[in-house]
């Protein structure tokens, strides 16, 4: 018999544990949903299909569940899926986890020990023709597009060398071409990083390797048109904690921030190190070139959020006691020294996105989401606790905010961006609210220039959705 998940902020309330697969043909739909919503949807979020062996463990750790949202002439089917992972076929095995902490594989039962341990949750991307399932500990799981089920791991058909790979690849909207990068790349706790190039095919066409100033959590970087940029922050592991059973990472407040900025055109032995005070950053806006300026714009706190890293660090730290924005990096390339300045932008936040189409070139208009009291109580939602209650459409230049929120007992998972074909159209944001009374979840749809108006549609989900990590949009004409 399998024995109950700890009810703790990882595994109980709203976070609970969901694993359901299923398909749910015509979810009915209130309002009237886009002509130009034509494509699929999918999801990745960490839905463990057994109780840890550790009740401390965290939210991320849990198996990835990847979904679907087809939208097609005006409806909407749902399937979801497990990832089926070589850890998770392992502990199905066994019916129950046979895997310890996140990260940590000297924590696991000895009779998986050097196996298989990703459990790809993170992210969905397609490209090449394939869906890949990406943590950014190990390499991709390719997955059907159509019916969800797993194929297996994907290594480029062995022209990778590293033996992980980003959850954040850049597409690049003019050359179809895919940036991608894997720390740790040569093994656990390694200060090895990969950068590679995927061609719109979905071969890789260039791979370098570099070393960090220290073993970093890189979750993100950034590419522009005419460099590519790696933030190094100090969320650090240590070998030797690990293989004593303890946390891969910890905050270290005494480690300095280092970006290193390397031409596109050129190569890693063109990098260019900078240096600040300790930040967290996990997800990048966008990036791009001015003449010799490059400029990031990012999420940024003075220190880690997720509070199983806090607790490793002998850290507690409330959300309203953290220095934090939506903050622009600026870097003089002609300058001499090693300083970059930091301009804030916009207020706390995270999950930001910019249309497909914006990526890698100055811009105007980003969006993001972001707690705030104002629009209602907090609700735990998600590996972090307080879950957003807003979505921000931000205007770069001048910092002017439009907000939504679907109300005070709501919370919202991570959105999409959907271009439109209309000349002039922003295009669309769609993404789950979490109804935090009902305890189910729906879908809506807001014109992206106009948020503050409220959804077009809205797509009643008849069960509870988990908070999903992150998500992506692929047209029905790409698909095939």
């Amino acid at each position: 018999m399998t024995r109950p998940f700890p009810q703790n902020m990882d595994f109980g309330g709203y976070n609970a544990p969901s694993r359901v697969e299923c398909e749910i043909f015509d979810l009915e739909v209130e309002g009237t949903l886009p002509a130009e919503l034509e494509g699929n949807w999918y999801r990745l979020t960490p839905d463990p299909q057994y109780p840890s062996r550790f009740e401390d463990d965290t939210y991320l750790n849990g198996d990835g569940m990847i979904s679907l949202f087809r939208f097609r002439d005006g409806h909407v089917d749902y399937c979801s899926r497990y990832v089926m992972t070589e850890r998770l076929r392992n502990d199905r095995a066994a019916r129950r986890a046979l895997y310890g902490l996140y990260r940590s594989p000297y924590t696991d039962d000895p009779s998986v020990r050097g196996q298989g341990r990703g459990v790809a949750n993170t992210t969905p991307v397609w490209h090449g023709g394939r869906l890949l399932a990406l943590k950014e500990d190990s390499l991709p799981m390719q997955v059907d597009p159509h019916t969800l089920e797993t194929v297996g791991e994907w290594n480029f058909d062995g022209h990778l060398r590293s033996l992980t790979m980003t959850a954040h690849p850049r597409p690049d909207p003019e050359t179809g071409e895919l940036y991608c990068f894997g720390y740790e790349a040569s093994g656990l706790a390694t200060r090895d990083v990969s950068f590679f190039v995927v061609n719109r095919d979905g071969e890789v066409v260039r791979e370098e390797w570099f070393q960090i100033p220290y073993v970093s959590l890189m979750h993100d970087f950034a590419v522009t048109r005419e460099h590519v940029i790696f933030p190094v922050v100090p969320t650090t592991a240590d070998l030797k904690r690990i293989e004593a059973g303890g946390a891969h990472w910890v905050w270290e407040p005494g480690q300095d921030t280092f970006v290193g900025i390397m031409p596109r055109d050129g190569g890693v032995g063109d990098m260019r190190w900078f240096r600040g005070p300790a930040r967290s950053v996990f997800h990048i806006l966008n990036a791009h070139t001015d003449g010799a300026k490059v400029h990031m714009d990012l999420s940024v706190t003075d220190v880690n959020v997720f509070p199983f890293i806090q607790r490793a660090s002998g850290l507690h730290v409330e959300p309203q006691d953290m220095q934090a924005s939506i903050a622009r990096w600026s870097f003089d390339l002609s300058a001499r020294g090693d300083g970059f300045e930091q301009t804030d932008i916009g207020p706390p936040g995270d999950m930001p996105r910019v249309a497909d189409a914006d990526h890698m070139r100055d811009y105007s208009v980003g969006y993001y989401q972001r707690f705030d009291p104002e629009f209602g109580p907090p609700h735990i939602a998600g590996p972090v606790g307080v879950g957003f209650n807003v979505i921000s459409r931000l205007e770069v230049e001048s910092g002017r905010l439009r907000n939504f929120s679907p109300g005070p007992n709501c919370t919202v998972q991570e959105h999409i961006h959907v271009p439109s074909r209309e000349p002039g159209h922003e295009g669309y944001l769609v993404f789950v609210s979490d109804l935090h009374d009902q305890f189910l979840s729906e879908v809506l749809v807001l014109e992206a220039g106009n948020i503050e108006k409220g959804p077009v549609a809205r797509i009643h989900v008849p069960l509870r959705l988990r908070v999903q990590v992150h998500g992506n949009w692929v047209p029905a004409d790409r698909l095939g």
